[in-house]
């Protein structure tokens, strides 16, 4: 290996930029940089997000309940451009203390209630219309095992390998070492739970699916860190499977394309505001199947 020793100073302190990307927007403080009101739509809903894996867990989510016809799921979806620092604005910080995106704001009760966390996001919501999570017993605690197993282990994939192998300034051999090797244990449990059923808990469609999807299922299908070679997806044949199948859903490629802010501009909609907007600039794409 010609990775260079460091030696840790006894105290740690931060007196310049990590690089690489993200490097200027990432600091070791949290709370507000400047005021800034976030707007408010006509919707019982109001997402404030971008379409990296987490972001895309909630609007496939709002997009698949809109599809099962809860029109109370009718949401507007703002865009956070966290490469600007969006999420250190004040209104933004005061939803989500903890500055990342996605956060809620349900304007649906008495009194306005904020959601933060994706998977916070995806329990609440499938509570409040009853749908992909079982409402008690075995299913139910199956369903939750595999979100609580999404939370743990996706930052191994996305700030470990993803970080070190498409990110950093430099390319060292031993964290993309440690962190492939971690993606593909991942990869292979994944691979394993999918042998002998459709879906991620079982035979039905859940929020486990809608979590892990976006960061494994784009994986597989060539869409993070462009690194399907590097990691030999191909291999994981139950999860190749799984992934295509979700990824032909209309909610999810409906669901992908809001507050995408990069890629190609017909993969984009950057703020959603009803369904019609799909309509009026991405009709051709979603009819011809290209996601």
């Amino acid at each position: 290996m010609n990775d260079t020793s460091y030696t840790p100073p006894k105290v740690w302190t931060w007196d310049q930029e990590s690089g690489g990307r993200f490097a200027s927007i990432n600091r070791p403080i949290s709370g507000a940089t400047h005021d800034k009101e976030l707007p408010v739509g006509k919707h019982p809903f109001q997402l404030y997000s971008l379409a990296t894996p987490n972001g895309v867990k909630v609007t496939v989510m709002f997009e698949e309940l809109l599809a099962k016809g809860h029109a109370g799921a009718e949401y507007d979806a703002w865009l956070i451009n966290i490469g600007e620092g969006d999420q250190f604005g004040s209104d933004f910080v005061d939803i989500n203390p903890n500055s990342k995106i996605p956060a809620l704001m349900d304007r649906s009760g008495d009194a306005p209630l904020r959601v933060f966390e994706s998977g916070s996001i995806l329990v609440h919501l499938a509570e409040k219309f009853g749908e992909f999570l079982p409402a008690s017993g075995p299913e139910r605690t199956e369903v939750m095992n595999w979100l609580f197993w999404q939370m743990g282990s996706a930052p191994y994939l996305g700030g470990g390998f993803g970080h070190f192998y498409a990110y950093a300034p430099e390319k060292w051999q031993y964290p993309i070492d440690r962190f492939a090797m971690e993606t593909k244990r991942q990869l292979d449990v994944l691979d394993r739970q999918l042998e002998s059923r459709d879906f991620i808990a079982g035979d039905d469609y859940s929020i486990a699916d809608i979590a892990i999807w976006p960061w494994y299922g784009q994986l597989v299908l060539g869409r993070l860190y462009e690194a399907a070679e590097f990691l030999d997806v191909e291999s994981y044949k139950n999860v190749m499977r799984w992934a295509k199948a979700i990824d032909a859903r209309p909610a999810v490629s409906r669901g992908r394309m809001v507050n995408r802010a990069f890629g190609e501009l017909h993969t984009q909609l950057r703020e959603r505001h009803d369904a019609s907007d799909f309509e009026t600039r991405t009709q051709d794409k979603l009819e011809a199947g290209d996601t």
